[in-house]
């Protein structure tokens, strides 16, 4: 085990915020449970604050993400009872907005996370809503963080431009116990399988992928808007529907070639999972890709194919996949432990080790 942070307590509470939460299936709530559980393998203790036993309603357009509103009180009350030594606000939803205001109206330092590309995803549901607007908004929400934790560097170059401040590096790993590769084990469809992991989503650019003339099966896992529409337009590609533990990792080791068409993404933990379960990847050469399995990354030409063309991408990833280099999908992923995120993450978090004095439940 790793020795103390400096500056870091060996033991602290931490209270993690976030509308991104189970039923829901998605690399958010992925890397949360994960940080959650390694935060308490190196003798912290983490509470969360999510939907879950809240009144919520359904997001308009997307029902399968539950808002919990109205909850300042309530916050007020279980960041008293709690007594956090920290604050993290991992989303800009509803549950994020009273966190936040909480924590400004008591005076508690707190942090936030820039998980998704939130102007580009509002906008291509409602085009009348120019992006500048909703940068604006991020901006204002984030301004107040002592620190705005982002997955890769250029995110972290694109929100300075953008006026961001405070940006701290916060990278993401792979659960390497969880998901691995299972000898022998195929999908029972034609081969090569190409299979996509995710929200099914039109901000997921999948359809890009779901048009494609390749051989073999297409397999998509997961849930969302589209998944209807989309299951109706290509009856042959095969709609597994969420799958977690166990079934997830067989249904990524039993494939060929995972495949990620979002130019949106900015990390994409799917991609890592997909490798540590031993398959090659084709993606567009965009942000997210481009910082995990980017020719600039160590090993990536080894284990990825980036191309404009994705059914280029497609056909060099299977080409790697029956011919494989000196870095193996499995060993790039085994370099990218959740161990040193977790640490990465201790090292940004803002300590208040007199959080409960002065906060008061609102009346």
């Amino acid at each position: 085990m790793p020795g103390p942070i400096p500056g870091v307590a060996a033991h602290l509470k931490i209270m993690i915020v976030t509308d991104a939460w189970s039923p829901q299936v998605n690399g958010v709530v992925r890397t949360l449970e994960t940080l959650g559980k390694d935060l308490g393998s190196l003798g912290h203790t983490v509470r969360y604050i999510t939907p879950l036993g809240r009144r919520t309603f359904p997001m308009p357009t997307y029902p399968e993400i539950r808002l919990a509103l109205f909850q300042k009180r309530a916050l007020t009350r279980e960041i008293q009872d709690f007594a956090p030594d920290a604050v993290h606000i991992a989303t800009e939803g509803s549950l994020g907005l009273a966190a936040r205001a909480v924590c400004r109206k008591h005076g508690i330092a707190f942090t936030t996370a820039f998980h998704t590309r939130f102007a580009e995803y509002v906008h291509a549901r409602f085009k009348f809503v120019p992006e500048r607007l909703v940068w604006r908004w991020l901006r204002r929400f984030h301004a107040p963080a002592t620190a705005v934790m982002v997955a890769t560097q250029t995110l972290k170059r694109e929100l300075a431009d953008h006026g961001f401040k405070h940006l701290r590096i916060w990278s993401r790993g792979v659960d390497i116990e969880k998901f691995h590769p299972v000898a022998g084990h195929r999908l029972p469809y034609e081969g090569p399988v190409w299979i996509y992991v995710g929200r099914v989503a039109i901000e997921k650019n999948i359809e890009a992928f779901l048009a494609l003339d390749i051989p073999g099966t297409k397999v998509v896992v997961g849930d969302g808007p589209a998944k209807g529409s989309l299951s109706q337009k290509y009856p042959a590609v095969k709609f597994l529907g969420n799958l977690t533990g166990e079934p997830l990792t067989r249904a990524y080791a039993g494939s060929d070639v995972f495949v990620f068409p979002s130019r949106t993404d900015t990390f994409g933990l799917v991609t890592l999972e997909a490798l540590a379960c031993g398959l090659t990847v084709a993606a567009y050469p965009v942000e997210g890709p481009r910082d995990v399995v980017g020719p600039d990354v160590p090993g990536g030409s080894d284990v990825a194919v980036l191309d404009e063309d994705l059914k280029a991408a497609c056909l060099g990833a299977l080409e790697l996949a029956r011919n494989p280099r000196p870095t193996s999908p499995r060993a790039f992923a085994e370099s990218h432990s959740w161990r040193a995120c977790t640490l990465q993450f201790l090292g940004n978090i803002a300590v208040e080790p007199d959080l409960p004095h002065g906060v008061s439940e609102e009346r």
